[in-house]
């Protein structure tokens, strides 16, 4: 173990499994000339710390493994790499130099590597880097050409697509990188098993010199393998004090006990770890608690040590009790503050006990203080349990709630055994995240593919919010015939998920709206600059010749200039752009009466390959070039809030002269005609289990339900016909959207009256008895005040009264009544408190009876009231969530 002064002057931590000499500036460091000249040229501020040990270790051509936060970086290898082949000398094979070969775990992380190597290679000579994505398309793999490649990137699939094809390729590599080990290790454990074991083969062959580089953020439990089987004397490098520790074996233990009890909990665990361990460190993170337990130890006859900001003792007086107590071979227990640890610097400590539970930040900086302890060498988990030197127990009680699911997730990858309280305290603490999380959009990779990979983790909603997701603004033929609606794409995301309106075959309201629109604006004198821009706001914006309602979405924080920047969506084609303050438009009011058009769509059925997450750009634009403008006949299989899932979705051209549409292509079977796109029958099936989910809606009216599921597979609308019939433009088409029914709306199969609509809160008798709409409400904070914003549009009769803990609003918007009646968690003062009704919505101001932070508004779960994130100002020390 080392401990290395940075430039930074930022003292940081290293495990290293034998001592190396760092290279910490770049003048010095182990690289040719001409690429520390490409990466000053590109302003390279390093090597980092990691950088410093890593880059001596890889152009040694030593094999590495490297634990650090910025694994993820290829420039933890590229440069050293990159000079290993400018000066290597691997003349094995007749006219063949060495190969570099980088394995990434996606399309995108070898995109971002090859991109890198195309830059750095400007100071190499003779560098040809090849980007090896292949898809599915086995007549592309056969003809996939290598020759001249000195650097290879790609993942594993595509690489065993390729061996099957070229099975002497592995010959020639002398660096395989595993970029990202820890992905690559989770998501294709067979697939780089596979690929080492014929790499192992074909080096031996060829008795050629390789090296295997593995760089990532988290160690993982096949790196062990990794080691023993296919790397030669490698050398470990990890900078994650609590990745060391698992390395290193400590031993986690969580202790359940009463926040009452932890005292008595400690002298237990003292009385055993004595016996064995001979230095222990008992963390609190207040004054109070170190004089507390200090006394307890002491009453207790056991010899103790505390340390704490108010201590009159200073470290060094400490520290030197603490060397000298163990030297003669007194057990030493010392009791601090984790804003102590640092001026210590104690490394040589057997064993720590977390008496308060411990934070993300400070518990790698209490595992430090046993890394002298940690176990250096690579061990067989079933017998090395017992030969652990440094042990770690962290006291769980009813109050460790803030921090237990960081906790319970470091625990799982340290494969410590865990009690059923930490999980039933973290189920507590997601449960009250609840609220944050249900206001969120819902996550668009399970719109998409029918399944988020990575939901633990993921932002965004995995479950229905009625509030949000009723189907709104959809036009009369998804409701009369969904079995065939006119689509026209108009915006497109990725291959499969694009925005754009429903187009109606019979009037043309849209149409005549936008010429109307267009021809107003042409007019100079009806172009008015808007002089306070407001989020949420309907305004005009002329592109050209085109004019376009947009909606604000985004403001700088504070308007420093007269004009600025602002993000802006366009309500009729689903795409967000930025545009200048001054370019926005004052728009009349007979311009908003129509809904916004756009609708999301998404195409059912079809998922990349490899179990990637993101579609590869080479589809997407395939893609966009095929549909963008084009008219396009569908099946509306479900509809969720403004979104339509599509299956099938075919290509069509008119012929007016003879009456009849002809279909050009099946959007599913293009992509799949790409190789880079693959079959998901489970999308409509999980789609529809995530509508399941939604609690049964109360009908103010007698209303027959009707349900409607339909998962048999759907036949192709149609073969393609002749490529060289062209589609018509979005121009020509004869049918515009409708604007937003007053007929029922279809929601999940379920049809029902928008203005009758209750759910379960509305039947609760403190609930204004009065029928009515339910507005979407959003509020934020501070010390003195909760505000209120309620979504409503143009709202007439506007009502709104105050008690002590209750707030009734009611007003007319468009012919509905919209009734909120809220009774609220605390006390308000209701003289006080105040409504300003606006012109998109109404601002209710609460004035707190008690000054201080509210933890929830409420005191019964209402779906349509969420928190409003764009004026949340909660510090992150206040939060009790987790940050990211």
């Amino acid at each position: 173990f080392q401990s290395f002064q940075n430039v930074g002057k930022e003292k940081d931590f290293v495990f290293l499994s034998k001592k190396i000499e760092p290279s910490s500036v770049l003048e010095t460091a182990p690289l040719f000339d001409g690429l520390k000249k490409e990466l000053a040229w590109n302003k390279f501020s390093g090597p980092t710390f990691t950088e410093s040990y890593c880059w001596p270790l890889v152009a040694l051509g030593c094999d590495v493994v490297a634990i650090s936060h910025q694994g993820n970086d290829p420039l933890l290898y590229i440069p050293p790499v990159l000079t290993l082949l400018q000066e290597s000398d691997c003349q094995a094979l007749p006219n063949m130099s060495g190969v570099s070969l980088i394995l990434c775990p996606g399309w995108k992380k070898a995109q971002l590597v090859f991109d890198l190597l195309k830059t750095y290679k400007k100071g190499c000579r003779r560098l040809c880097p090849v980007l090896i994505i292949l898809g599915q398309n086995k007549e592309a793999t056969r003809q996939m050409e290598i020759r001249g490649c000195d650097v290879g990137v790609t993942t594993p699939y595509n690489l065993l697509r390729l061996l099957e094809h070229n099975t002497r390729l592995l010959c020639r590599v002398c660096h395989l990188v595993l970029d990202e080990i820890e992905v690559l290790f989770s998501d294709t454990p067979e697939q780089v098993f596979t690929i080492l074991g014929c790499y192992k083969k074909a080096t031996a062959q060829a008795n050629l010199p390789h090296q295997i580089i593995a760089v990532g953020t988290q160690w993982n439990k096949h790196i062990t393998p990794l080691i023993k089987e296919f790397m030669n004397d490698p050398h470990i490098v990890i900078t994650v004090i609590e990745e060391a520790a698992i390395f290193g074996n400590v031993q986690q233990v969580v202790q359940p006990c009463m926040n009452s009890s932890r005292t008595a909990e400690l002298l237990k665990i003292l009385d055993f770890t004595q016996r064995n361990l001979q230095k222990v460190l008992v963390f609190t993170d207040s004054v109070t608690e170190v004089e507390m337990i200090h006394e307890a130890l002491k009453s207790n006859s056991i010899v103790s040590l505390k340390k704490h900001k108010e201590s009159k003792c200073n470290a060094g007086c400490v520290l030197e009790r603490w060397r000298k107590m163990h030297s003669s071979g007194t057990p030493v227990v010392l009791v601090l503050t984790d804003d102590c640890l640092q001026s210590l610097g104690i490394t040589d400590a057997s064993c720590v006990v977390h008496f308060s539970f411990p934070s993300p930040a400070v518990f790698g900086q209490r595992l430090q203080s046993m890394s002298d302890n940690f176990c250096t060498g690579i061990k067989d988990s079933a017998v090395d349990q017992e030969d652990t030197k440094a042990k770690s127990v962290i006291l769980l009680t009813q109050n460790s709630f803030c921090h237990a699911p960081n906790i319970l997730h470091y625990l799982k990858h340290a494969e410590a055994e865990i009690p059923e309280e930490l999980y039933d305290l973290t189920a507590r603490v997601q449960e009250s995240k609840e609220d944050v999380i249900f206001s969120r959009p819902l996550c668009a990779c399970l719109k998409a593919f029918g399944i988020c990979r990575n939901r633990t983790e993921c932002p965004c909603r995995h479950q229905i919010n009625l509030s949000m997701d009723t189907a709104q603004n959809i036009a009369d033929e998804v409701i009369e015939t969904p079995e065939r609606v006119t689509i026209l794409p108009l915006f497109i995301v990725h291959a499969t998920n694009y925005f754009g309106r429903i187009v109606k075959k019979q009037k043309d309201q849209y149409t005549v709206f936008a010429k109307e629109m267009n021809d107003y604006f042409k007019v100079p004198g009806h172009r008015i600059p808007v002089n306070t821009v407001e989020k949420s706001v309907f305004y005009g914006l002329r592109e050209g010749a085109i004019s376009h309602r947009v909606q604000v979405v985004e403001t700088p924080a504070k308007d420093e200039e007269n004009v600025f920047k602002v993000t802006v969506k366009y309500i009729d084609e689903g795409r967000t752009s930025q545009v200048n303050s001054d370019q926005l438009l004052h728009l009349p009011v007979k311009f908003q009466s129509l809904p916004p058009q756009a609708v999301e769509i998404i195409v059912c059925r079809v998922k990349p390959i490899d179990n990637e997450v993101e579609w590869n750009p080479k589809v997407t634009d395939h893609i966009n070039h095929k549909i963008k403008g084009k008219l396009h006949h569908a099946k509306v299989v479900h509809t969720l809030g403004k979104t339509i899932w599509v299956d099938p979705m075919v290509g069509v051209t008119n012929l007016p002269t003879m009456k009849i549409w002809i279909n050009e292509y099946n959007i599913r079977s293009e992509i799949l005609s790409t190789g880079l796109g693959t079959d998901n029958p489970e999308h409509i099936g999980e789609i529809q289990k995530l509508c399941r989910q939604i609690p049964v809606l109360d009908h103010a009216e007698s209303l027959e339900h009707f349900t409607k599921e339909d998962t048999a597979d759907l036949k192709e609308a149609c073969s393609p016909q002749d490529p060289s019939i062209q589609e018509n433009s979005a121009e020509s088409c004869n049918g515009p959207v409708t604007p937003l029914s007053s007929k029922p709306s279809m929601f999940l199969g379920v049809f029902f009256l928008d203005d009758v609509v209750q759910t379960k809160e509305a039947e609760d008798p403190t609930v204004h008895q009065q029928k009515g709409c339910h507005p979407p409400i959003k509020w934020f904070q501070d010390d003195v005040s909760v505000t209120l914003r309620v979504q409503i549009l143009r709202a007439a009769d506007g009502k709104c009264e105050f008690s002590g803990e209750k707030v009734a609003f009611s007003a007319y918007s468009e012919g509905k009544l919209y009734v909120a009646d809220l009774e609220l968690h605390q006390s308000i003062i209701a003289e006080k408190s105040t409504c300003v009704i606006k012109d998109t919505e109404a601002v209710i101001l609460l004035v707190k009876e008690k000054k201080g932070a509210w933890c929830k508004l409420l005191k019964n779960k209402n779906v349509h009231v969420s928190l409003d994130f764009e004026h949340w100002e909660e510090s992150e020390d206040e939060s009790p969530f987790t940050v990211g």
